[in-house]
């Protein structure tokens, strides 16, 4: 009891800033209940009033933290306008897809100077990183930082050792940034190369589908060991493309962060591979995941067009590619793949 009521004094006695976290999913909601702890008056913004309401009341996110206690300093907001109002900090949660569209919304009413992205994915059609997509839409006094690596939320929600980075092309407001997430058990480093932080977030989605696969077909480490080195070279071969720098592919927001969603229990894009293989179709898995995204299905077909419109060969992502969306027998891409010189 002592130890609590200490906690209290100086959890009162801080300097209050509010953090605006526009998506109220599983990774959104996580980093709502890690920066209220880290003594930030927080709102969360959900577009489904269901949502809104069972934060607010029961202090729970059934759908997409079941079991986890949100603090009472995390208010949930349907209006994105009085989600974001006076806010020091937002955070850009909602998926890849959704972030131009959400970000025309919230454009009209920010004054801040900062928004956290959050999301992982190359937007379709125009091939952008969500940064990049962000800083279109946001007016130009806005700084963008990326946040990324293994992070899962089921791990992070629950205290369990994690690390990522943080980066941006401002990197005199990375210091202020980390000080917002970073806790004894979510530790947190600066990182100067946005690309390369971007692409690997969002590329390491296509070879978790394709693990995902070959978990659903029965194949062994081997097959799964063989389908990440592939996507880690793809990985380096689109960032490198765009100016990443190669030492990003090797560290948490790259290697890292492609190790944990192609294994993990809770990676998203690993199941749908897993369902695919199993035999369902794309809205039966859809339902089972209720109202969860799975990002690579997406930034496999962005990531497949911008390779054929620039002209370099992307074997993993292309057979990805011919089995979501032109219908090809997992078997055949397999094999299509083990041909590769």
């Amino acid at each position: 009891m002592q130890d609590y009521a200490i906690k209290n004094i100086i959890f009162n006695t801080m300097a209050m800033k509010k953090i605006s976290i526009i998506g109220a999913g599983g990774w959104g909601t996580t980093l709502a209940v890690l920066v209220a702890e880290n003594g930030y008056d927080v709102t969360l913004w959900a577009r489904e009033k269901e949502i809104v309401q069972s934060i607010n009341e029961k202090r729970e996110s059934k759908n997409y933290l079941p079991g986890i206690k949100i603090p009472n300093n995390v208010y949930a907001e349907s209006s994105i306008e009085k989600a974001i109002l006076n806010s020091d900090v937002v955070i850009n949660a909602v998926p890849a897809q959704f972030t131009r569209e959400v970000a025309k919304e919230y454009s009209k009413h920010i004054n801040c100077d900062i928004v956290v992205n959050v999301a992982k994915g190359i937007e379709v059609g125009t091939y952008k990183r969500m940064s990049e997509v962000l800083k279109e839409e946001l007016p130009d006094k806005v700084s963008i930082v990326s946040l990324s690596g293994p992070n899962h939320s089921e791990e992070v929600s629950r205290k369990m050792p994690t690390a990522t980075v943080i980066a941006s092309n401002n990197v005199d407001c990375l210091k202020d940034i980390k000080k917002i997430f970073h806790t004894d058990y979510f530790r947190v480093f600066t990182h100067d190369d946005v690309i390369g932080v971007e692409v690997c977030g969002s590329l390491k989605n296509i070879a978790a589908l394709a693990t995902g696969v070959c978990d659903g077909l029965g194949y062994g480490d081997n097959t799964k060991a063989s389908i990440i080195t592939l996507g880690l070279m793809e990985m380096s071969t689109y960032g490198r493309l765009l100016g990443a720098k190669r030492a990003t592919f090797y560290g948490l927001a790259g290697v890292g962060d492609l190790v944990a969603t192609c294994t993990s229990k809770y990676s998203r894009n690993r199941l749908v591979g897993e369902r695919i293989a199993e035999g369902k179709n794309m809205e039966d898995i859809r339902k089972e995941m209720k109202g969860m995204v799975a990002e690579g299905i997406q930034t496999t077909k962005a990531v497949y067009e911008f390779s054929k419109k620039n002209n370099f060969y992307m074997p993993l992502t292309e057979q990805a590619y011919g089995v979501l969306y032109k219908n090809k027998d997992l078997k055949e891409a397999i094999s299509d793949l083990l041909k590769i010189e």
